[in-house]
């Protein structure tokens, strides 16, 4: 397991409490452009977007603007709504074969009627980009090397480039899914050396278990599942979630509110999903050194 160490100064991202993930994130996309330069590598970054999600695509759009200003070779394919599996697999296949091509992403959710665990363990484990094949989440379990999922490195990213001791400290997790809820857990737990609680819809006492969290990462996806007032003073509060309240963009929780107590705390926007992308580059990057045989 590799949790990688960027060295940007606190200073140009840390304000006051906030965690401020897009300062962040545009300091670490600026180390990975010059380090590509430096080895003469180009990243190739293969992007497929099926149907017309207004948020798929705008998310999508902002990963080929950050990959093309970094200096990736990138591609985007959109399919129509009504695509078939087999359709979606001969894309995949053909980036499979493509040399240019270093980090494959499939943007969920993906229509009904395709067979998305299918088209995910598909991609070849070293150009999956987003840590989803069941090769990366087993080495991951393991402590193993290998591409780990993005949004959940995000945060150990910036929990290591803050300071923030991890060792020995009470975490909690809200959210088991396996894009970020479990792999959270399970770099807390061997990359943080944590001791780690997970929560879930089914949880009971939930806001008895947050108190005694000094680091809360919030990805079950609910506005309004912590009580705020029940956060430990002095913990590391992120939250993963992202909601649309009265036309703005909102956590799982109301990070105002713990101000006045937490040592850190990510804002929405502008904390975590700024360095999912981040990552996604990075892991695109970390591919192609591995895929040349060129030292990361």
């Amino acid at each position: 397991m590799h949790i990688p160490s960027f060295q940007i100064d606190p200073s140009a991202w840390v304000d006051g409490k906030y965690l401020r993930g897009k300062e962040l994130a545009g300091e670490i996309r600026k180390k990975i452009r010059d380090e590509a330069t430096r080895k003469g590598v180009v990243p190739g970054l293969a992007a497929l977007l099926v149907g017309n999600d207004p948020a798929s695509e705008i998310y999508v759009s902002s990963k080929e603007k950050n990959a093309s200003e970094m200096g990736f070779y990138s591609i985007v394919n959109k399919m129509p709504q009504t695509s078939t599996t087999e359709e979606i697999l001969e894309i995949v296949d053909a980036w499979n074969a493509d040399d240019k091509i270093h980090g494959i992403l499939v943007q969920l959710p993906l229509p009904r009627q395709i067979d998305e665990a299918r088209v995910l363990q598909t991609i070849l484990p070293e150009k999956d980009a987003d840590g989803f094949h069941y090769e990366n989440m087993g080495r991951l379990m393991a402590k193993a090397d290998g591409t780990v999922a993005c949004t959940p490195l995000g945060v150990m990213v910036m929990l290591k480039e803050a300071g923030i001791e991890t060792t020995g400290k009470n975490a909690v997790v809200l959210g088991r899914s396996n894009i970020v809820g479990k792999p959270m857990a399970q770099l807390l737990l061997d990359g943080g050396n944590c001791t780690v609680t997970v929560c879930h819809s089914r949880t009971k006492n939930i806001n008895d278990i947050i108190s005694q969290a000094d680091i809360l990462v919030s990805a079950m996806g609910v506005r309004g599942i912590v009580d705020e007032s029940r956060i430990k003073p002095g913990s590391v509060v992120i939250d993963v979630g992202m909601h649309r309240v009265d036309g703005k963009l909102k956590g799982d929780l109301d990070y105002e509110k713990t101000l006045d107590k937490v040592s850190y705390v990510t804002p929405v926007p502008g904390g975590v999903g700024p360095m999912t992308i981040a990552m996604l580059l990075y892991n695109t990057y970390r591919n192609a050194l591995s895929l040349k045989g060129i030292q990361l």
